[in-house]
């Protein structure tokens, strides 16, 4: 169990955003994004800080909109920085994927959902088969609101289930019955939205293995294409609305991984497939076809079959990355007005890459979307010696005595008792990790 309470960064970004600071600024993205190449195409994350309810588990950066000027204003804002982004970039390139988040992207009315949609496909060339994804509350999604993202040709929407359990949703202030979300999945696949994700957590309070297997019964019933199953991480330090959680209702780290086990098996059962750490979905989906062809990759938003090298960050705290490093907006959302209001990217920190960062970005997202990678094949690809990762045989030799990994001759490869510590795999590339103290989620 020595590995399962180890403090590991979940890798969607490598260095990971601990480590950026304020020497990247707005004219260093400015110049990024000038400088991209028009013949590849980018993709876009919008995200929207406001929920209209309150859920205590969330640790996410977010706004309760009791009212919606705020709301309102923001979608305001969020036009203005998609005018300052396009404006830096060469004439004629392309989105191939588009995701909404948050917070609660469908806290917006529809109207200010489309004035933004329409913004953007008249500053981008939208390809005719880009994924158009946005998240949704089933608890406050109106049949208006479906309607809406089913005219404007979104393609993907995914959903919080987290736990049907009452119990354990009354623990997490998340109340939404089975029937509820089962009426928005019908809603949103009769609209025209075809693909369909939902989010399940373990290690939440009251939550056990029998809970979270009977979840997934529930939800094998209304056929999601997709599902992410994540670890609760309890950081109330972090996260003051976690304060509201019982803590002595929390199962321990054995339960944890127990919960981890069941759930992954019973999603086995019902047909889904295991997509890296954390995913699952049905065979014949494009992540499962991906994962089988080594074509997955891993960015801010988790598993992807998004291969654009360019993801463009737009609203207050979004993370955006370019070929030659990554940027995070302002996080605190009037500052971020501010920044956009005056003309400037509303930039806070970010990271040039350099040195190895190239091939221990490659390393550490090979490990985590296909459990193996060829160093001395990496080491050929990005034109770095042989011996580049000497100073992580000591780390390695312990892990292959531990069982989690095997090494034959350069290729390295989880075993099955390996799997569910990727992370703590990937970590063993990690430069940065020493450098600086970062609070980071548990392994398991």
């Amino acid at each position: 169990m020595k590995y399962a309470t180890m403090a590991v960064p979940r890798y969607t970004s490598y260095p990971t955003v601990p480590h950026f600071d304020s020497g990247v600024g707005a004219s260093e993205y400015a110049a990024w994004l000038e400088a991209l190449d028009p013949a590849e195409p980018v993709s876009l994350y919008l995200h929207v800080p406001f929920c209209r309810k309150l859920c205590w588990y969330c640790g996410c950066n977010m706004k309760l909109a009791a009212r919606y000027e705020p709301v309102a204003g923001y979608v305001k804002t969020l036009l203005a920085e998609i005018d300052l982004v396009a404006d830096r970039l060469p004439a004629g390139v392309k989105l191939s994927h588009l995701a909404w988040g948050g917070g609660t992207p469908t806290a917006l009315e529809p109207d200010d959902l489309e004035r933004v949609m329409d913004a953007v496909r008249c500053r981008f060339d939208v390809t005719d088969d880009a994924e158009l994804a946005i998240e949704a509350d089933p608890r406050t999604l109106t049949k208006a609101m479906i309607a809406r993202i089913g005219a404007l040709g979104f393609t993907r929407a995914s959903f919080g289930v987290q736990e049907f359990d009452a119990k354990v949703q009354a623990a997490i202030n998340r109340i939404q019955p089975p029937d509820m979300v089962d009426e928005a999945v019908y809603g949103l696949r009769a609209a025209g939205i075809a693909g369909i994700n939902f989010d399940l957590i373990y290690g939440l309070p009251h939550q056990t293995s029998a809970t979270l297997t009977r979840t997934i019964d529930l939800c094998a019933g209304m056929t999601p294409d997709r599902l992410a199953l994540f670890g609760y991480a309890h950081v109330p330090w972090m996260a003051k609305k976690q304060r509201l959680i019982d803590e002595a209702a929390l199962p321990g780290v054995r339960e944890r991984l127990a919960q981890a086990e069941a759930a992954a098996r019973a999603l086995n059962r019902v047909g889904y497939r295991e997509i890296g750490l954390d995913h699952f979905a049905l065979p014949d989906d494009p992540l499962a076809q991906a994962a089988r062809a080594g074509r997955l990759h891993r960015n801010f938003q988790g598993y992807t079959i998004d291969r654009a090298r360019t993801l463009i960050g737009v609203g207050a705290t979004s993370i955006g990355r370019t070929p030659a490093g990554y940027v995070q907006n302002i996080v605190e959302t009037g500052a971020w007005a501010r920044a956009v209001e005056a003309g400037r990217l509303p930039v806070a920190k970010g990271h040039a890459l350099a040195g190895e960062d190239g091939i221990r970005a490659h390393v550490i997202e090979r490990l985590m979307c296909d459990g193996a990678v060829d160093l001395e094949a990496a080491g050929k690809r990005f034109a770095v010696g042989r011996g580049w990762h000497e100073q992580e045989a000591e780390g390695l030799a312990a892990l292959v005595a531990d069982g989690l990994v095997r090494l034959n001759g350069a290729t390295l490869s989880l075993t099955a008792a390996g799997r569910p510590f990727v992370r703590v795999v990937a970590s063993i590339f990690d430069t940065y990790l020493a450098r600086r103290t970062a609070h980071h989620s548990i392994a398991v």
